[in-house]
């Protein structure tokens, strides 16, 4: 793995979270989009990969999107540059909510890397996430289903008459 400015080590679940939810100040994201920005076009694969790290950290959900996308990218674009974009990518998607694309980034990572303890530490926290919500969502397709029921019900009944 290329050292960047994107490099930690992390060794539980408290330090993942801390790392998850801890942004860029301000002034560190706007040197990587201006650094980013002045390439242009021609932008280099490790300009882009930090200026996406540090999207990623960010609090606002439009610029995770923005650093899932140009991460995406890149993990298209340069296979020799995918098993540095696993975990970033995992964690984008975890942060936006998407924990099915995020656990099969990190599970792709882990089958690389059975020992990264952040892959492990975000599966952890994915597992926690799918769990809470699952039973949550299963309250609300259950709800759903119901209310279905009752305007496909009310919907007969209007057609009887």
């Amino acid at each position: 793995m290329r050292k960047g400015i994107h490099h930690h080590l992390l060794s539980s679940s408290a330090t993942q979270s801390n790392a998850i939810n801890s942004p860029l100040k301000p002034e560190e994201l706007s040197v990587l989009r201006t650094q980013y920005e002045n390439e242009g076009e021609y932008v280099g694969i490790q300009t882009k990969f930090n200026y996406a790290w540090g999207l990623i950290k960010s609090t606002a959900r439009t610029d995770q999107q923005y650093g899932v996308q140009l991460l995406s990218e890149i993990f298209r674009a340069s296979p020799d540059r995918r098993r540095e974009c696993l975990y970033y990518l995992a964690l984008g998607h975890y942060k936006l909510g998407n924990y099915a694309e995020s656990r099969k980034y990190n599970d792709l990572l882990l089958d690389l890397e059975p020992n990264n303890l952040q892959a492990a530490s975000l599966r952890q926290l994915v597992d926690d996430k799918v769990q809470k919500e699952g039973l949550v969502g299963v309250a609300i397709v259950g709800g759903i289903t119901v209310a279905a029921g009752v305007v496909a019900g009310l919907l007969m009944r209007g057609r009887r008459r």
